[in-house]
């Protein structure tokens, strides 16, 4: 029997509508759906999300259904510029939302920029920690025009991608399986809070 499709939410972090990030985000998307995964794409140009408010925010419409998204997701992808060695102010008031949503989960980190990322990319890693998810290994970094030609990718930048894809899909798939022998047993594994809550309380450690 066929192991069912690997749901991947892809979260666009730019508010430009023709940005090099959405090209490499919607080219990873498409990789994903090409290796069977199911894949939804979150883009801030298409659907609105104000600014978080931990006293609203809950409330306003549309937050139930964005919310479905990010708890069936197995896996996702963070798309963002660099912005002053940080992430984009969008992509961080989509994260600002969530958080015991992305337990147990794998995140992948993709960032444009002109010096690497790699604070970028700790960030996102330390966003990971933070709310008990994983995280991919490496992450990927690109500029523009550079590496991304008027919504064309590089031939090198693709070979980083299809990496990406290849990785995500396989560790994707494997921690959802461990996540949800843990959710299910009674082991105390991290998500052992999880088991019995709509919205777990996980320690913090110092």
């Amino acid at each position: 029997m066929s192991e069912r499709p690997l749901n991947v939410l892809c979260v666009i972090g730019s508010s430009a509508a023709s940005s090099a990030t959405h090209a490499v985000i919607g080219h990873i998307a498409q990789g994903l759906s090409t290796l069977g995964d199911d894949v939804d794409v979150f883009d801030p140009n298409e659907e609105s999300l104000p600014l978080f408010n931990p006293q609203s925010s809950y409330s306003l419409p549309g937050f139930v259904s964005l919310k479905k998204r990010v708890e069936r997701a197995d896996a996702y992808v963070f798309g963002t510029p660099d912005y002053h060695g940080s992430v984009s102010s969008t992509l961080k008031n989509f994260l600002d939302h969530f958080w015991h949503e992305f337990a147990g989960k794998l995140f992948a980190q993709v960032v444009c920029s002109h010096e690497k990322g790699l604070t970028v990319i700790d960030q996102l890693r330390t966003v990971a920690r933070q709310c008990y998810a994983w995280s991919l290994p490496y992450g990927i970094s690109f500029s523009s025009p550079g590496d991304v030609k008027e919504g064309k990718i590089i031939e090198a930048l693709d070979r980083r991608i299809e990496m990406l894809v290849h990785d995500l899909h396989v560790y994707g798939t494997v921690l959802r399986r461990q996540r949800e022998i843990d959710l299910a047993g009674t082991f105390p594994t991290f998500l052992a809070a999880a088991r019995h809550a709509k919205k777990p309380t996980i320690l913090k450690t110092g």
